[in-house]
């Protein structure tokens, strides 16, 4: 038994000082003073924030694109989670075999997050084609906890319109999240053909190659297609330009339902000015860094509730290694960046900034990404009944953000030199303090796949 005293508790009533008592792997009591029982432990959080464990519904942990493999597996991609406070994660796997069925990447997946993560994970689907065999898998994966998939508007693994206009008619039918990579890949294309015909090969060719325009027309389109088959659930993923967002504002305005959109750190806290560094290749990922002010129009979404997901697009690269590959050709840059462990000392020194509530950091960042990808209300709140997944924050820590403290497998991070107010100081999943003072105490393997209920569709902010 666990008792954690003293804390600032973010509950979903509000935030206030409370004592939480842990059983086994559950929480059991939430309430004022509560009395020491025999043998039981305590944490003494007197001074400090106490939130529900962190759930990322966006990482790429072992994925592979062929000629590279981003550098975190489920092991060292999980510690890192954990140790920035971060106790779920909901994985998109990557691309299998041209044409292959959803469940032959998800036996793939459980093969390589089994006895390596060490916090709990779900997937979702990934889609490179939609026929009859796909849309019944659709719907036989939802017994076995896949009830959310994700396609691209663009890559090599792209799906046609007419695929789209199937696959959104099946999952309004059955109520299953579908998580779409909007940008247009005929735009994307014909810049990138212009500019390497043009001996335009450098890293910021990269970022003009995919300008807002390509993220919003093709974010105007997915939502379009989505209206017409009974509002389908729809998840836009990494959200990055003032353009894609007034896209998804427009439709909403316009009384579309179910549509929930996601934006990242790099987003809020980067901006495109990167790309005129020494050290472009480290920023380069898609959709790519914007103009400084797409990122107010961003901030203003996410205090407001018209974003309803903070999460991190992790897919690092080692930058004295893969990102290397285009230091010539832009085109050649494997895309990606790791964040897994920063989201939440970024997003909580934000709250404590000012620029958001402790309220809505955690809405953000653990209940409503718990409900939309169906883990409410196992996951992402302080609840009687929930998994003791708990995070303690020390707000009067002051540290600035380095490589060096971070425990991603990768040799940079690209929020070097951001000043933080406040730290995670103990994680704790289903009970056991896995984290503390910045140091794994857990064991490799001790995350469970999570079998993952339908989406709360009244969820979101």
């Amino acid at each position: 038994m666990l008792l954690i005293k003293n804390g600032l508790v973010v509950l979903e009533t509000g935030a206030r000082e409370a004592d939480i008592r842990v059983e086994g792997e559950i929480i059991t009591e939430i309430g004022d003073s509560l009395d020491l029982r025999v043998n039981e432990a305590v944490i003494d959080a007197g001074g400090k924030v106490v939130i529900p464990g962190g759930v990322d519904v966006h990482t790429h942990m072992d994925m592979s694109l062929g000629s590279v493999r981003v550098t975190d597996d489920f092991h060292s991609g999980t510690v890192a989670a954990a140790c920035g406070g971060t106790t779920t994660i909901v994985d998109h796997m990557g691309f299998g075999p041209r044409g292959c069925s959803i469940t032959h990447q998800f036996d793939a997946y459980r093969k390589l997050a089994d006895g390596m993560a060490v916090v709990d994970y779900g997937f979702h689907g990934v889609l490179d084609h939609v026929d009859d065999a796909i849309l019944g898998e659709v719907k036989s994966l939802i017994n076995e906890g896949i009830t959310s998939h994700k396609v691209y508007l663009t890559y090599d693994g792209k799906i046609t319109d007419g695929e789209a206009l199937r696959l959104v008619e099946r999952t309004s039918e059955l109520g299953v999240m579908l998580a779409v990579h909007a940008e247009s890949d005929a735009a994307i294309s014909w810049l990138r053909e212009k500019y390497v015909s043009e001996g335009k090969t450098a890293p910021v060719y990269h970022a003009m190659s995919r300008p807002p325009e390509c993220e919003a027309e093709a974010v105007s389109r997915i939502t379009f297609l989505a209206r017409m088959c009974g509002n389908a659930p729809l998840y836009i993923v990494h959200i990055s330009s003032r353009l894609a967002f007034l896209s998804l504002f427009y439709a909403r305005l316009n009384d579309q339902k179910n549509l929930f959109a996601e934006t990242c750190p790099q987003y809020l806290f980067l901006d495109d000015s990167l790309y005129q560094m020494e050290d472009a290749l480290k920023y380069v990922m898609s959709p790519p860094l914007r103009e400084l002010k797409n990122s107010g129009t961003l901030w203003a979404g996410v205090k407001d509730g018209h974003i309803d997901v903070v999460a991190t697009d992790h897919c690092p690269f080692f930058y004295a290694k893969e990102k290397q590959l285009g230091k010539d050709d832009f085109t050649k840059i494997p895309g990606g960046i790791p964040g897994v462990e920063a989201r939440i000392p970024l997003m909580f020194s934000a709250a404590k900034e000012g620029r958001l509530t402790l309220e809505r950091f955690v809405s953000l960042c653990c209940a409503n990404p718990a409900r939309l990808f169906g883990l409410y209300p196992k996951k992402g709140v302080i609840a009687v009944g929930s998994d003791a997944d708990i995070v303690i924050i020390d707000p009067d820590v002051r540290t600035t953000l380095t490589k060096d403290m971070l425990h991603e497998n990768c040799d940079y991070t690209p929020y070097e030199g951001i000043k933080l107010n406040g730290y995670p100081v103990v994680t704790i999943s289903r009970g056991e303090v896995i984290v503390q003072d910045g140091s794994f105490t857990g064991k490799k393997g001790r995350g469970r796949f999570l079998k993952r209920g339908l989406p709360d569709l009244g969820a979101g902010s």
